[in-house]
C-alpha cells in the first residue's frame, strides 16, 4: 500500500465514516477504528468498503482490483477519474465547461 492510499483511506475515513468518532475510535467495536491503522493490503472494514470507498472510485480501484486500470487526468480541473470508454471529462459540469470554451474559440475566430 502506497502512502497515497494510505492518506486517501485516513482522509476518508475521517471525513465520511459514520462509524468514526475521533474522540472513540470505531463506534460499533469501541476501540481504535481499524482502518486508520492499515499498513497492508488484506482485510478491509465491511462498512468502509460498502459505504465509504465508493466515494473515491479511483482509490477503490487501487484496492480492490490487482491490476489498476487507466486512470486519466480532466483536461479541464485535472482531477484522475477512470473513464468510462471514450469518456474525456471527469463530469457534466467539466464537460459543459469545455464545450462553452470550444464555442468562445469558435465564435472568436468566425469574427475574424
Amino acid at each position: 500500500m502506497t502512502r497515497q492510499e494510505k492518506a486517501a483511506i485516513r482522509s476518508l475515513v475521517k471525513r465520511w465514516c459514520a462509524n468514526y468518532d475521533k474522540d472513540a475510535g470505531c463506534l460499533p467495536l469501541d476501540c481504535e477504528c481499524y482502518m486508520l491503522g492499515k499498513c497492508w493490503t488484506g482485510a478491509y472494514c465491511r462498512y468502509f468498503c460498502s459505504a465509504v470507498l465508493p466515494l473515491d472510485p479511483v482509490l477503490e480501484r487501487s484496492l480492490t482490483v490487482e491490476r489498476i486500470t487507466e486512470t486519466r487526468p480532466c483536461p479541464i480541473c485535472g482531477r484522475a477519474f477512470l473513464p468510462d470508454g471514450r469518456q474525456r471529462y471527469c463530469s457534466t459540469a467539466c464537460a459543459g465547461t469545455a464545450l462553452r470554451e470550444q464555442k468562445r474559440a469558435y465564435m472568436r475566430r468566425m469574427r475574424r
